[in-house]
């Protein structure tokens, strides 16, 4: 898999903006108007609805 992340760069939570420097499994991430986005463990759970729905984040 090519992954285009710069290594050095630290992953963000686009929910509640927790901090990771490689992003765990359980982390979900999502590409919204071509811009990669990362959400925790805890905020893909609050949103597991929305996401599945495919809403854009702006709805939530």
């Amino acid at each position: 898999m090519n992954d285009a992340r710069n290594p050095e760069e630290v992953i963000v939570c686009a929910g509640c903006g927790k901090t990771a420097e490689e992003p765990p499994v359980t982390w979900s991430c999502s590409v919204e108007n071509g811009t990669r986005r990362y959400l925790c463990d805890t905020c893909a759970r609050d949103h597991i609805r929305s996401i599945e729905g495919r809403l854009d984040s702006a709805w939530w």
